[in-house]
């Protein structure tokens, strides 16, 4: 029983370290790519630090306010053009003035969604602040 243990073992390993040496040359080459391109997220960040900066913590707390972020959500949630990605940006309303932020995959998701919340009752104006992003 243990010499077959011994075998599985060995034969496991070998089999693992052909997988590993088995990767190609572009993949090789786009690894390194990818680690000597710094992210740079520094007027993000400089932008999301500022006290003006709105978070979900800031969504007003008005009956009229909270229903416009679900009604936005709402809609946001029906439409099924929008990615994944697309759906989880943050809306936050403070005196019917809503706020959009958080990355999307294309200009048409960022215009989609603010007309979503553009179309919601009691929407005085969108502060449209999603980013697009490229993968």
């Amino acid at each position: 029983m243990k010499y077959t243990i011994l075998v599985l073992v060995g034969v496991l390993a070998t089999a693992c370290q052909q997988h590993e040496s088995g990767s190609t040359a572009k993949d090789t080459e786009s690894t390194r790519a990818a680690l000597n391109t710094a992210a740079d997220n520094t007027g993000k960040n400089e932008r999301d630090r500022s006290s003006a900066a709105l978070t979900p913590g800031n969504q007003g707390e008005s009956e009229a306010d909270r229903t416009v972020t679900q009604k936005v959500r709402q809609g946001v949630m029906d439409n099924d053009a929008l990615s994944t990605t697309g759906k989880n940006v943050k809306i936050i309303t403070v005196d019917g003035v809503v706020t959009l932020r958080g990355p999307v995959k294309t200009e048409q998701e960022k215009a989609t969604i603010a007309s979503i919340a553009q179309r919601v009752n009691g929407v005085k104006r969108v502060d449209n602040q999603l980013d697009t992003v490229t993968n």
